[in-house]
């Protein structure tokens, strides 16, 4: 008998447990890039998972019948039956958004100067702004026929004219601020995903370079960043060199970080009304929030018809309050920028950290109007609390009437940086992978100043960098403003150079001078005495500091250099970014040569960046070819 009921149950144990399969597959968005932050679910359970940064994902179910859910903000919720499938990828399709009124609330009015200087009321009272029918902004991805008239929009760009070569007899300094924004990255990437050319001013190469990190030496001594130098044949010119310049900035651990007294201003207003836009921009602050600790502070404050505070300075760890804030967002009503930025900054000043990382950080698709000031008023604000510690960040977000221009002088103004988020992968690399470069700086006003020496450089010109460019004499001026240099961050910046005695149709000629004496390269002078090909200074400030320091490095015919993977890969963004600016110093470069290059310097790619990069570069050949 006893046997019996020991069968019996051992019967009712197997019959109770069903049999378990591994399920795996890759949720792509409607233009066939993975998607990360997919919760997959099994139906009628609390059994989920995550996609990773490539939108790839492993779950276990019950059993055949089993039913997974898709869900993504923004996108169409899809469901699939396992049957006898092992492997599942699936296609999220953009959803409508209905407009909604916009709530925003504050306890009191606030009083807040207005920019051109007036006093002017500031009123952040219960306000709702209402709109009817559907809008579709979720614009579907271009077919390669739509490259000859690509859909840019509204979108507005600053107007770039490409770096010429220039004389070291008659230049011989190079002058420039860096440049750790990576905006123009992030953003081409969204065009050739839709099937599109990027306009050619959507372009910054330098942005492009910057947007990877490099495998350079960690700083030694007191200097907050290292300095290395290399140099190559140009792959688009094998008679001309590709010099590199690089700083890796000293990395700190999170723990170690200063407190931060972050302000989220958020932009709400109606056209941030897509799944692209707030539904995005609420589910990348989300992974900000998380890496807050106690001692961090968080404000919101959002603009539509009025500017109102949200969320009072909120300690870092009540992470539920903060997030409950953001979810309770929504998009509609006309933009008011100015009166935002100043609440923010008020917010900001109020409860300013000594020491610490005092920061607004700026979400907006960048279409929004100042009131009755000007852009130039808004600029010399954000200026004036830069000086006061209040330094910002810019979060671009969205297609159609997206407004570049306006969001990188911003942030250049800011001592700040600037990223487009066009997906949750793109808010994990910023707000998570590189929290620490994002928002916190280790050197500001950082300034680069190259002389070249005549006797081996004929003619040299710098790649990218055009809207960063100082006048020589700036870089003594300790009031002359410059980019900043995050945690961790690294800064590349790439020269290509004519040795002398190679011909060029880029060097042009001039006729003899009048008044002085013409120089040439037969002339003897003291720098053949050396075999310095060029000399680099940089100067920078503490973050809280006004006097700047200078160190120097040269770059000499003997100095042990190899083409290594960084400046390879290097080499290999800026030759995708001048193909994508027709730039007319490419010569016979081609898609497969960068792609080629490519693939031969990526080297270590924890994150999958580069990977990513190449079948980018693929595809754009397909685009534009």
């Amino acid at each position: 008998m006893q046997r019996v009921i020991l069968l019996l149950a051992a019967l009712v144990i197997m019959t109770s447990q069903a049999p378990v399969f591994t399920i795996t597959g890759t949720v792509f968005d409607e233009s066939g890039t993975g998607i990360a932050g997919v919760t997959i679910l099994e139906k009628g359970t609390t059994n989920s998972v995550t996609s990773d940064l490539k939108g790839s994902y492993t779950i276990s179910v019950k059993g055949e019948s089993s039913i997974l859910t898709y869900s993504y903000v923004g996108y169409k919720t899809q469901e699939k039956k396992v049957r006898s499938s092992r492997q599942i990828n699936v296609y999220l399709i953009p959803e409508k958004i209905l407009l909604e009124e916009v709530v925003m609330e504050a306890e009191e009015a606030i009083s807040i100067p207005d920019m051109a200087g007036s006093a002017a009321g500031v009123r952040a009272e219960k306000k709702a702004y209402h709109h009817t029918g559907a809008v579709n902004r979720s614009y579907p991805p271009a077919t390669y026929q739509d490259v000859a008239t690509p859909y840019y929009g509204n979108e507005d760009y600053e107007g770039i004219e490409e770096n010429r070569f220039l004389r070291p007899f008659e230049k011989p300094l190079s002058t420039f601020s860096i440049d750790v924004d990576a905006a123009s990255y992030s953003n081409v990437r969204r065009f050739l995903n839709n099937g599109n050319k990027p306009p050619k001013d959507a372009v910054r190469v330098e942005e492009m370079i910057n947007y990877f990190s490099y495998d350079y030496p960690q700083p030694k001594g007191n200097d907050p960043f290292s300095i290395t130098t290399n140099y190559m044949p140009a792959p688009w010119n094998e008679k001309h060199h590709l010099v590199q310049i690089g700083l890796q900035g000293k990395k700190i651990a999170t723990e170690d970080l200063p407190a931060s007294n972050l302000v989220f201003l958020l932009d709400v207003s109606g056209s941030m009304n897509s799944p692209n836009k707030l539904p995005l921009l609420k589910s990348s602050l989300k992974m900000l929030v998380n890496q807050m600790r106690k001692k961090d502070k968080v404000s919101i404050v959002v603009y539509a018809g009025a500017a109102g505070l949200v969320l009072e300075p909120t300690n870092g760890d009540d992470k539920q309050k903060i997030i409950d804030a953001l979810d309770n967002l929504q998009a509609g009503g006309s933009t008011a920028g100015g009166a935002g930025i100043l609440l923010a900054y008020k917010i900001a000043k109020q409860n300013l950290v000594e020491g610490g990382n005092n920061r607004v950080i700026l979400a907006t698709d960048g279409d929004f109007n100042v009131g009755a000031s000007s852009n130039e008023a808004m600029e010399d604000l954000i200026e004036m609390k830069r000086k006061e510690g209040v330094f910002l960040t810019v979060l671009g977000f969205g297609m159609g009437n997206y407004k570049d221009s306006k969001m990188e002088i911003l942030a250049d103004k800011g001592n700040g940086n600037y990223a487009y988020i066009d997906n949750l992968k793109e808010a994990q690399k910023v707000l998570v992978n590189e929290f620490g470069g994002t928002l916190f700086t280790i050197a500001k006003d950082v300034k680069i100043q190259v002389e070249f020496n005549p006797a081996y450089v004929q003619a040299y010109r710098l790649i990218g960098y055009e809207n960063r460019k100082l006048k020589d004499e700036d870089f003594n001026n300790d009031a002359k403003d410059a980019g900043e240099l995050g945690s961790g961050h690294t800064v590349t910046a790439l020269y290509e150079i004519v040795p002398v005695g190679v011909q060029s149709n880029y060097v042009g000629s001039i006729d003899p001078l009048k008044y002085q004496k013409q120089i040439n390269q037969n002339t003897t002078t003291a720098a053949s005495d050396t075999d310095e090909i060029l000399t680099v200074k940089f100067r920078y400030k503490a973050p809280d500091g006004d006097k700047s320091k200078l160190i120097t490095k040269t770059l000499k015919q003997s100095d042990e250099t190899r083409a290594d993977d960084n400046i390879q890969w290097a080499a290999s963004v800026a030759s995708l970014g001048m193909l994508l600016r027709d730039s007319e110093f490419k010569g016979d470069l081609t898609y497969d040569q960068v792609v080629e290059l490519a693939r031969k310097s990526r080297g270590s790619d924890e994150y999958g960046y580069r990977s990513e990069f190449i079948q980018l570069a693929r595809l754009a050949g397909n685009i534009v070819q």
